[in-house]
């Protein structure tokens, strides 16, 4: 296991900065997965700390060394990318033996590892196959034995999953999360996947066109985002707009409209131009009425979708602006036209700087 440190790390081409001033470093054994989407830079990224790709600008460590300019050869990094690179003359075994044998290993060990690395990703007895006679799952399973069995230094995944349907994918993040900590091995990957990076990471780095958006643990990075960019990527997110007001009873979000969000202290005084971030398991539904001190908003009901195990409502509130709120699929629903009130706890808010305030990184 090693730590990687990124120290300002940069890559141009041209006039164009594909990434920019990157600053990460990644715990031994921690899972984390660049989170962005297509253009971001995230496989940049990850290309520079495997030494496919030269950064421009900046510093990469590994286990604490300086490999900034040290080829790909050199690194000791595994690598799995999302169409697998799976030798097609080669059988199972010999795929999965190939990083053994070109390290001169023997072939006492390499039959051990190779034996063990399959045993890991339940492929033992798949050994005389050959990657078209396997399922994607499969293959992708051949990949990651492929990538961990001569014990690198760190793990490196491009988008693994992303060539494989819904359900095979979900299956597989169970698989790969297991695998890696009973490895323990020191771990990035790269996705597109909000639901992927959700499930999967120790912690997020969230990128756009090349620049960190926030670094924070799954659960934060989902409640309490760095910003608009983050909260509208990274999931579904209802924003409202307004001004911070303090009152005795305590804070609100005074809206355009005139309407009000309570919250809790937002750390901003009040005046301060925002956005409140409400996600939409947070939403509660109940008839329209007075409310309680005036809290929640007004809105009607536009859609209802079924999700089986929940409700999905999309609503027009008194600007007219679309909020969504999903419901497990139990007690009273609500028909499209009805009229109803839009309430949540305070905890449930969280604020970030408005249109005027926004800032592009963390």
């Amino acid at each position: 296991m090693s730590t990687i440190d990124l120290i300002d790390v940069g890559k141009r081409y041209g006039p164009v900065s594909a990434v920019e001033d990157v600053r990460l470093h990644v715990e031994q054994g921690e899972l984390v997965t660049i989170l962005g989407p297509s253009g971001s830079g995230k496989t940049t990224l990850l290309t520079m700390i495997a030494g496919l790709n030269s950064p421009t600008a900046g510093r990469i460590d590994i286990g604490g060394r300086d490999v900034t300019y040290l080829p790909a050869a050199k690194r000791n990094v595994g690598l799995v990318f999302q169409n697998y690179a799976l030798f097609p003359h080669m059988s199972v075994y010999d795929n999965v033996a190939f990083p053994l044998s070109v390290r001169g290993r023997e072939t006492a060990e390499i039959r051990r590892r190779v034996a063990e690395a399959l045993r890991l990703v339940r492929l033992a007895g798949f050994e005389r196959r050959r990657p078209n006679q396997l399922s994607g799952g499969q293959q992708q399973r051949v990949a990651l034995a492929r990538a961990f069995v001569f014990e690198p230094e760190i793990l490196l995944l491009d988008e693994p999953l992303g060539a494989l349907d819904r359900k095979l994918r979900e299956q597989l993040q169970v698989e790969l999360r297991q695998l890696q900590r009973s490895l323990g091995i020191t771990t990035i990957l790269v996705t597109h996947d909000q639901e992927e990076a959700l499930s999967l990471s120790d912690r997020i780095v969230v990128l756009d066109e090349g620049r960190v958006q926030q670094i924070a643990t799954p659960e934060e990075a989902y409640l309490k985002p760095s910003n608009r960019f983050v909260a509208d990527f990274l999931g579904t997110a209802n924003l409202f707009e307004g001004v911070v007001q303090r009152e005795d009873a305590g804070w609100w979000i005074v809206l355009r409209d005139g309407e009000r969000v309570r919250c809790a202290d937002p750390g901003m005084p009040p005046g301060c131009e925002v956005a409140a971030v409400v996600r939409p398991e947070r939403v509660m539904l109940e008839p329209a009425g007075p409310g309680r001190l005036g809290e929640g908003l007004l809105a009607t009901v536009t859609d209802v979708i079924y999700l089986g195990q929940s409700l999905r409502y999309h609503l027009a509130s008194r600007q007219r602006k679309e909020v969504v709120a999903t419901s497990a699929d139990r007690g009273a629903r609500f028909a499209t036209g009805a009229a109803v009130r839009l309430t949540w706890r305070p905890d449930d808010v969280w604020v970030i700087p408005g249109s005027a305030g926004q800032s592009n990184s963390n």
